[in-house]
């Protein structure tokens, strides 16, 4: 069985039985670590650019382990030491590492639709690299999303009919959005939670998701909770008096 998709750019993109095989791999590559060798040679001969426009710690570590445990080359691009920070496009910086001939490209980026803009560009030029997006601006975070699903999974046995909250910033937060789309795909009921400020007016309608502002009711609602941090970087107005009401 194959993913109905070339390139991971969103759960919205997504099949229920391309979650589920996606998940089902995961549990199959889970016992892989309980081995003295962590590694298998699933990606041999796989060359993999890292390619991140914004700051990270855990996800590009992660992405990074997991490669070298999958036995694949992997090569670490960040834009505050590279020729971006002198002007150059994304589109020049990709053209410059397509001609090095690597296999995949996982991309993380501030601007919301980077890595479908790449994808659309790559299908255009018929070039066969695949696209794992690794979070862009405030529209998704695939990888997030599924890891998060997967924690549910083990703890909870399925996501069909469990009630999920997802509490805090749900305006600027790219890792709620994958979420909901996730969850709501593979049966689970959705509440989002936080303050009226930080809860989008359209969320109600537009996602089919239940919108509480009293967190007690919230977490008494809920068979899990989602815990969001507060997106600083991404707002551009104060919409809460202080950090210390918020947490």
């Amino acid at each position: 069985m194959q993913l109905s998709v070339k390139h991971l750019l969103g759960i919205r993109d997504l099949t229920p039985d391309d979650i589920n095989l996606i998940l089902n791999t995961a549990v199959s590559f889970k016992e892989v670590l309980q081995r003295p060798v962590k590694k298998v040679p699933a990606l041999r001969d796989f060359s993999i650019l890292n390619l991140f426009f914004e700051n990270s710690t855990r996800t590009r570590i992660s992405f990074e382990l997991a490669e070298k445990r999958l036995s694949a080359d992997t090569i670490n691009f960040t834009a505050s030491s590279s020729s971006v920070s002198k002007g150059e496009t994304l589109l020049d910086t990709v053209n410059n590492i397509l001609s090095m001939k690597v296999d995949m490209i996982v991309m993380r980026h501030s601007a919301t639709g980077a890595p479908h803009f790449l994808a659309n560009q790559f299908k255009a030029k018929n070039i066969n690299v695949a696209i794992v997006n690794a979070g862009d601006g405030i529209n998704e975070h695939p990888t997030q999303g599924l890891l998060d699903a997967f924690s549910i999974k083990e703890k909870l046995g399925e996501l069909a009919g469990k009630k999920v909250a997802i509490i805090g910033d749900v305006m600027h937060s790219r890792v709620a959005m994958s979420n909901i789309y996730l969850l709501k795909k593979m049966g689970a009921e959705v509440t989002v939670a936080g303050p009226p400020t930080l809860i989008p007016k359209y969320m109600k309608e537009a996602f089919d998701v239940r919108v509480e502002y009293d967190l007690r009711k919230a977490l008494e609602w809920c068979d899990v909770a989602n815990v969001l941090r507060i997106q600083l970087e991404r707002q551009n107005q104060v919409l809460f008096s202080s950090l210390r009401e918020y947490n």
